[in-house]
């Protein structure tokens, strides 16, 4: 018996029964893509078909950036997380900066709920932010005043704002990302005297720390060096010896970028890493540490961080070498007298600087530094030493008949340094250089946000920039350059439309390879490693390529 062939309606009808769910599927993934963050994350949980679409919408990685001014702190939060989240997200990290009117904990508190107990979030406070406000879209950059500073000046600021907050949340799917902490062991108070609770030096947990995030790269990753670091230090801890043995122990491909002394809040993906509350515990610094996922789906594409660095400071005058050094660990300062390179005559701290006062390239009424070359030997538990020569910045609080006085320790017998001094002029030539270097990841004229590199077999590797992170010192600004928007003007001259999030901080943090196409940069002296800066701009960029597929 012959088997009835089907129809030519019957195939017509199929045609467009295909055809109408293909439609249903862009209208679904055109109305799911327009949902914010909140009732996107809903929608994902409708059905199977509902959560493949909202994958495909979530295929590439997402940064989003906010700021506010409001008086209200609670106004103020609520309309940077309302801006973060007005498009579908799933954080993967999240950076709050805050000026002092900000409850640390009730902030925190408020993000938790907000953006998942799962979230690694940190919270800091600075002394000013850089980013688009969330009602305006203006891009600003506005130093805070000090609530110290309020009685003096009565309230007289520049910029006119006390307060204000940058949020930032990312998903970038490819990494993982989580906040690991410095931990130090608590005294506690018996009898008037203190007792460590478990019988230790109170000092931090340096190797424990690098070692953690060592653990976690390796864990996640295979490899012990991760992508990238963002850090944030306690701000009356001294961040030299901690940057220095992650510095050591992780791969020159590691950017890190930070914060080194300021105040900071923490929420960990990792329970165990949560010590807020501990009575054993206190954080000395904060690090999000972002590792490539070994996990990663097929068709990934890849996440690259980038640095780019504006100095601010000029060197002046001979160099000295150390003679006497005393270190006076309880006020965080050291006592030494010196003598110039190739002479003999030992000199105090009263000769050595007003000799450098006395010189013609030498800014009256500017801070002063001595950056200090050190060559240790670096270790990470029972591993065997090398040696790294760095070259430190501390700051200059005085001198007398006896002695030069600086702060910070670890300055040793021998060791040679240079005086060094806030440079504006010196400064816009460095942000000029880093708006190059910036530039160098050629925008492809294609579209915003793009950059295009042909490899040798002559076809495209497209990558675009996700956005970034501007880490600059808080003597920087309006007042230093006498202009607006200096700082930020590397970044958003060459990436207007890319997300951009920044802040005025205590300490700058800033390592890496410091070309932007993976060459070494001329810049880069392997003899002499600077990872800790002063009157400095650290940027941070960072940027995806496609998976071929893609």
């Amino acid at each position: 018996m012959d088997t009835e062939k089907p129809s030519s309606s019957k195939k017509k009808k199929k045609t467009i029964e295909i055809s109408s769910l293909a439609d249903c599927e862009d209208v679904l993934h055109n109305i799911l893509s327009r949902l914010p963050a909140k009732s996107f994350a809903s929608a994902a949980c409708v059905n199977k078909s509902w959560n493949c679409v909202c994958n495909s919408i979530l295929s590439r990685p997402r940064i989003a950036s906010a700021c506010s001014f409001k008086a209200s702190a609670p106004i103020a939060l609520q309309e940077v997380l309302d801006k973060v989240l007005l498009e579908p997200m799933r954080p993967h990290f999240a950076i709050a900066n805050v000026g002092r009117g900000f409850n640390m904990r009730r902030t925190l508190d408020f993000l938790v709920k907000h953006l998942g107990p799962r979230t690694p979030i940190i919270l800091s406070v600075v002394h000013g932010v850089m980013g688009r406000d969330a009602l305006t879209d203006e891009f600003r950059e506005v130093k805070f005043q000090d609530h110290e500073d309020i009685g003096v000046n009565r309230g007289i600021c520049t910029c006119g704002q006390q307060s204000g907050i940058v949020l930032t949340v990312g998903y970038l799917p490819g990494l993982k990302v989580d906040a690991i902490p410095l931990l130090r062991r608590k005294e506690v108070p018996v009898d008037d005297t203190y007792v460590d609770v478990y019988l230790a030096p109170p000092v931090p947990m340096i190797d424990q720390f690098v070692m953690d995030i060592q653990n976690y790269t390796t864990s996640v990753s295979g490899c012990a060096s991760p992508v990238g670091i963002i850090m944030f230090g306690k701000e009356d801890m001294d961040q030299k010896p901690i940057i220095e043995k992650l510095d050591y122990a992780m791969s020159m491909n590691t950017v890190f970028v930070g914060d080194e002394r300021s105040r900071f809040a923490y929420r960990s993906g990792d329970d165990l890493r949560n010590v807020c509350g501990n009575p054993a515990f206190i954080s000395d610094a904060v690090a999000l540490v972002f590792a490539s996922d070994k996990e990663k789906p097929h068709g990934t594409g890849e996440i690259q961080f980038h640095l780019a660095m504006s100095e601010g400071v000029s060197a002046i005058g001979p160099r000295h070498k150390a003679v006497s050094v005393r270190a006076n660990h309880a006020e965080g300062s050291t006592w030494l007298t010196a003598k110039r390179e190739g002479h003999h005559v030992i000199l105090d701290g009263e000769q050595i600087l007003r000799h450098i006062d006395q010189l013609e390239n030498r800014f009256p009424q500017v801070e002063l530094y001595v950056g200090v070359t050190k060559r240790r030997k670096c270790s990470i538990g029972s591993e065997k030493s090398r040696l790294i020569t760095t070259l430190a910045f501390h700051g200059i609080r005085g001198g007398d008949q006896e002695y030069l006085y600086v702060d910070g320790v670890g300055i040793k017998t021998g060791d040679y340094f240079q005086f060094y001094q806030p440079d504006h002029n010196a400064a816009l030539a460095a942000c000029r250089n880093a708006s190059e270097n910036i530039r160098n990841l050629k925008l492809n004229s294609s579209g915003k946000g793009f950059l295009g590199r042909r490899d040798v077999a002559n076809s495209i590797d497209r990558k675009e920039v996700l956005g970034g992170f501007i880490f600059s010192c808080c003597g920087r600004g309006n007042s230093f350059f006498g202009g607006l928007n200096v700082d930020s003007f590397p970044f958003f001259e060459n990436f207007p439309s890319a997300p951009l999030a920044g802040i005025f901080c205590g300490g700058e943090i800033g390592r890496g390879k410091l070309s932007m196409t993976g060459q070494e940069s001329q810049e880069e002296s392997p003899a002499e490693r600077r990872y800790l800066h002063v009157y400095s701009t650290a940027y941070l960029v960072i940027s995806y390529s496609a998976a071929p597929s893609e």
